[in-house]
């Protein structure tokens, strides 16, 4: 082990490690069973003994996922419900808010994770100690009612036939509580016999795709529908609270004291809540700042001070509070009052709110990000909590409309519920304090909650999601980091974690040349690629140079996401250069310069060739040994690997031509099916022993890498403490394999492995908005996005004006929600008879075409097609080829909000 007078960072300067990889440093000590020359025998059953019944339910629309009360669901249950990039607050179960984590003191080695804990997990041979960045939050999540922080809630009070009735909306107080997720909406409902209403609330921030300022308030929603269920009419109050939650943790003893002040305007009362601190230092305290709660409208009443819990009819009664204070460490709970008279039927609705502003970074944060050192780009909008609450309230009829229009849009489709919600939410680790967007509008992040610094480009290039929902980040990340702070000029080198790097990673640099290309086809124009080639023909070519004997197969020892230098020709990495070569191609096609795309499209041609005479073993893709190191170091080499196709998954992503041959792609993945997939890791982890906990006995997954024939020191001589890494199941690259799957037409299995997580993920085990790998909310998880746009069939080219749909089943009557560079919307296509009828409906923004390609249902000849914007008839031209149909429009078509594009085809 480690000297631990060493200080972190110059022992790994010294060691020639990496200075931002901390994973290397913090990762557990293997058990010396990994190291032994008796290896493990491979044992994932090839018969997975799936259930016929059970595969087949997973393709049908279902129910809308919905945990309960009464089945002790709520335990774990927290999903993200703040701004974008403004730190972390939860929603539970039954509608309170928890975690908090809005105060800046997350950082690698001191604050990682949603809960900063070490557990105890039995590996199956030992107990070893897990830290928040190894997984404990898996093995045992943060419970609600442990992190709730600070004090905040409602109750209802009811006045019917001369009787009062009082609850507080949590879960001890009502016989039925249910929660369904829909991110980025929680709908929670409560009922009990012995209370005359039923309460819905609805718990959000707004969430608007394509609209990044109005998705990044530091503030919280939450929407009240109090109904009358009896036939008598009765009087109804409810009673919102807030805790003035600032200095919250740095308020000691006589250190100041905390202050609310109502106040009221056309659109709202509110109550701001603020600290005078003793001393001006603590102005500098990352828990420095302002809170606001506010309820829409006029008619609340204000209390800047109220009793303590239980509530009782007293607090429905007190009188109005224009300001209050209270010295820390005491606490100061405001409330905001409305009451109303109701007929049978009837509703009462309050529209509450909680906004925050802490604008001190964490110090730490400043010395390794400079951007860091002027605060967040919140701050740079709104001066105060009071002036975000004063934005939401002035906006909120139409920030309220545009996040529930995109839930509903989302929703509202064929593709079943459970499917909808596990590839969608983990866009939600944009809401966490995993995430953060710096004054000046650079966007930063960690990998997982507070572990592994620099916003690295070998795990957020798996993360589809952030890039179709809201584009220009990713844009202003590949212009400002990867083509500015984290560009290396001389060479075109793009460094992993900019400045909290030092080098390169080769699939980090392939797969940012991908993210080029796909940031350029969700553009509305050419800008961005034409602005930006100069550097991203550097950066391809950079990439083509690690090809030592111009083979059109990378072979130069370079880092990778598996935190180690490995020798050789490395399938996943050749295929993923060669992918990458090929988006290189088109970029230069479209930018003119023919020259270097012909250099480009022989590389593919001769890696295509290469890859799949040379690393196809007959079943799957290897790693091919360096000649000269042979297997001395760590690699994958005969075994199965996890990403060894992922350079033709991503090609599915972007609409590129296939770089691996689909038979042999297939092959890959049937191994990977048949070697690495069970319906329980339990006999596999207990025998191959120092993965860290991210699937458990009993659990379904795909592990990362298998030794399917059994063969001695399968990963090499000398292996390392980066050969745990095989052992896990890590989604993020599962949901590459599922993406990858549903392109290939393997869609059983993709559904499969996809619920198999989503399953891990149930609430009665812990919290499903969590997936984790390095630490909470780990960005490759928003890998699952891909899936969903596999099950599409969908290519978009915003410059080109090109769209195509294939969906993967239900083809004869499918409906999904699609985004594009300046628009949103659903699309969907149905067939009656010898009439198939697609129909593209814009919700948002607009949507400008000139090409699109659809597929017959029936596989029979087109005889006619006929387009239509509204009533207005579009003049098109067509061809099939198969079963596609490549449609043209003369001039350009826009599709403005709220219009149809209907394409009938007989």
């Amino acid at each position: 082990m480690l000297n631990k007078t060493i200080d972190r960072r110059d022992f790994l300067r010294k060691a020639g490690l990496l200075t931002g990889s901390l994973a290397a440093l913090q990762f557990p000590v293997w058990g010396k069973s990994i190291f032994a020359l008796d290896y493990p025998l491979h044992n994932i059953p090839e018969d997975k003994k799936i259930d016929p019944s059970w595969a087949r339910s997973l393709y049908q629309r279902g129910e809308a996922t919905t945990y309960y009360k009464q089945r002790n669901e709520f335990r774990y249950i927290g999903m993200p419900v703040g701004g974008l990039h403004a730190g972390t607050v939860y929603v539970g179960g039954d509608g309170r808010l928890w975690l908090w984590q809005i105060y800046n003191e997350t950082f690698e080695g001191a604050q990682e994770g949603i809960d900063p804990k070490t557990v105890s997990w039995n590996d199956g041979t030992t107990v070893r100690k897990i830290r928040a960045r190894d997984g404990s939050a898996y093995v045992e999540p943060a419970i609600a009612d442990n992190r709730r922080v600070l004090e905040q809630g409602f109750a209802v009070k009811v006045v019917l036939n001369g009787k009062t009735f009082i609850k507080e909306l949590s879960e001890e107080h009502w016989e039925d509580i249910s929660f369904k997720p829909a991110y980025p909406i929680a709908y929670i409902q409560y009922r009990s016999k012995d209370f005359p209403v039923t309460v819905n609330l609805k718990v959000y921030s707004p969430f608007i795709p394509l609209d990044a300022e109005n998705s990044a308030l530091p503030a919280t929603i939450l929407r009240l529908d109090i109904r009358n269920t009896t036939a008598s009419p009765m009087k109804v109050s409810v009673l919102g609270w807030m805790e003035n939650g600032v200095n919250k943790l740095t308020g000691l003893e006589k250190t100041g004291k905390r202050i609310n002040k109502a106040s009221a305007d056309s659109a709202a009362v509110s109550i701001f809540s603020s600290f005078e601190p003793a001393e001006e230092k603590l102005k500098e305290a990352l828990d420095y700042g302002t809170m606001c709660f506010s309820l829409q409208g006029t008619s609340g009443l204000t209390q800047c001070r109220i009793d303590p819990w239980p509530v009782k009819e007293k607090h429905f009664e007190g009188k109005e509070l224009a300001e209050a204070n209270a010295g820390a460490p005491e606490k100061l709970v405001a409330g905001i009052r409305l009451s109303q008279d109701l007929a049978p039927g009837k509703s009462l609705k309050a529209d509450y709110s909680v906004s925050w502003h802490f604008n001190n970074a964490n110090p730490n944060l400043k010395k390794i990000v400079k951007d860091a050192e002027e605060g967040f780009h919140y701050a740079r909008r709104f001066k105060d909590a009071a002036a975000v609450s004063s934005y939401l309230n002035s906006n909120f009829k139409k920030l309220t409309i545009q996040t529930e229009l995109w839930s509903e849009t989302w929703n509202n489709s064929t593709l079943p519920h459970w499917f909808l919600e596990r590839t969608f939410l983990n866009i939600g680790t944009l809401a966490t304090a995993n995430t953060y967007r710096f004054a000046d509008g650079r966007f930063w992040s960690w990998e997982g909650v507070g572990a592994c610094a620099g916003t690295c480009t070998h795990v957020w290039q798996y993360a589809h999601s952030v890039a179709r929902i809201f584009p220009e980040l990713e844009r202003d990340l590949r212009q400002r980091v990867d083509l500015g702070v984290g560009f290396k000029e001389d060479s075109g080198a793009i460094i992993f974690r900019a400045e909290n790097e030092s080098r390169p990673a080769i699939d980090g640099q392939a797969g940012t040349v991908l993210r080029f290309y796909r940031e350029h086809q969700m553009s509305k124009d050419a800008a961005f690629l034409n602005h930006n080639w100069p550097k991203i023909k550097k950066a391809v070519q950079f990439m083509l140079d690690q090809d030592k004997n111009g083979d059109g197969m990378t072979d130069t020892p370079m880092e990778n996401t598996l935190d180690a230098v490995w020798e050789g020709e490395i399938a996943w990495i050749v295929g993923l250069c060669i992918a990458a070569a090929s988006a290189a191609q088109q970029m230069a096609e479209e930018v003119g310069d023919r020259s270097f795309a012909a250099v480009c499209e022989k590389y593919v041609k001769d890696g295509s060739r290469n890859m799949e005479k040379e690393l196809f073993n007959g079943e799957y893709f290897i790693h091919r040994p360096d000649a000269k190191e042979g297997r001395k170091k760590l690699g994958s080499y005969n075994t199965c690997h996890i990403d060894q196709v992922y350079g033709q998954s991503w090609a599915f992503q972007v609409g590129l031509p296939r770089v691996i041959g689909k038979e042999k792609t297939v092959a890959a993945l049937k191994a990977l099916w048949k070697y690495n997939f069970t319906m329980d890791v339990g006999p596999y982890i207990k025998t191959h022993t120092g993965g860290r906990p991210y699937a458990l006995a009993g659990e379904g997954g795909m592990v990362m890498n298998t030794n399917p024939h059994n063969e001695p020191k399968p990963f090499g001589e000398d292996v390392t403490w980066q050969l745990g890494y095989f052992h896990e199941c890590m989604s993020g690259f599962e949901h590459q394999v599922a993406a990858h799957l549903m392109a290939e037409g393997m869609v059983e299995e993709s559904l499969i492995l996809t619920r198999v997580i989503q399953d891990r993920y149930h609430a009665s085990k812990r919290n499903p908005f969590n997936e984790i790998e390095c630490s909470d909310h780990y960005a490759r998880a928003m890998a699952s996005y891909g899936t969903f746009i596999s099950a599409c069939g969908f290519e978009y080219h915003g410059p080109k004006g090109y769209i195509r749909f294939a969906p993967k089943w239900n083809k004869a009557d499918f409906k999904a929600p699609f985004t594009s560079a300046a628009g949103w919307g659903t699309y969907s296509q149905k067939k009656t008879g010898q009439k198939q009828v697609h129909r593209l409906e814009l919700k948002y923004g607009e949507l400008k075409l000139e090409k699109i390609t659809l597929e017959k249902v029936d596989g029979a000849a087109v005889k006619s097609l006929s387009a239509m914007i509204g009533s207005q008839h579009i003049p098109v031209t067509f061809k099939q080829e198969g079963n596609a149909i490549f449609i043209a429009s003369a001039r350009s078509m826009t599709i403005k909000e709220n219009e149809f594009l209907t394409l009938s085809i007989s």
